[in-house]
């Protein structure tokens, strides 16, 4: 009987290790959103359309997600 290797099983000796993900309510971190009125160059509005498109998303949250990387990248300065 020829042995069969499977590459997705464990191999040598296993260790136990403590659980150190957090649990589920504690990943959801409310925080207060506020809606704003912001004009934007066709070509920008077109862009975010498009790529939301794509992605199946909404343009707003992309918009929305660039904003806060960008606040959150210069906040400490």
């Amino acid at each position: 009987m020829k042995k069969y290797k499977d590459s997705d099983l464990p191999m040598g000796k296993l260790t136990r290790i403590p659980d150190f993900l957090p649990p589920p309510d504690q990943l959801v971190i409310p925080e207060e959103n506020i809606a704003v009125t912001i004009t934007l160059t066709k070509s920008s509005f077109e862009f975010f359309k498009k790529k939301a498109e794509q992605y199946h998303t909404q343009y707003q949250k992309m918009i929305r997600e660039l904003v806060d990387r960008y606040a959150k990248q210069y906040q400490s300065n």
